[in-house]
């Protein structure tokens, strides 16, 4: 194989690992967010604050995996 193929390898390996790893911490901070109102719902405004930002940077993880997939292919 050539360069160019191990490049394009790189690239998909980095994307798919880069949104796999982010939307399964999503789908665990959603659902452990709204048990925790379940059992505390007078902690709402609290737990959603925090689930919000947490959420932020799960997300940011995978704009990262972006970023180093696009300077791959492009660089």
């Amino acid at each position: 194989m050539d360069a160019e193929t191990w490049k394009l390898i790189a690239i998909a390996t980095v994307i798919a690992i880069g949104t796999i790893s982010p939307a399964l911490s999503i789908g665990r901070i959603g659902s452990r967010a709204v048990e925790s109102i379940a059992r505390n719902p007078e902690a709402a405004s609290k737990i959603q604050t925090a689930m919000i930002l947490s959420l932020a940077f799960a997300e940011a993880i995978a704009i990262y995996a972006l970023v180093v997939a696009l300077i791959l292919k492009f660089v």
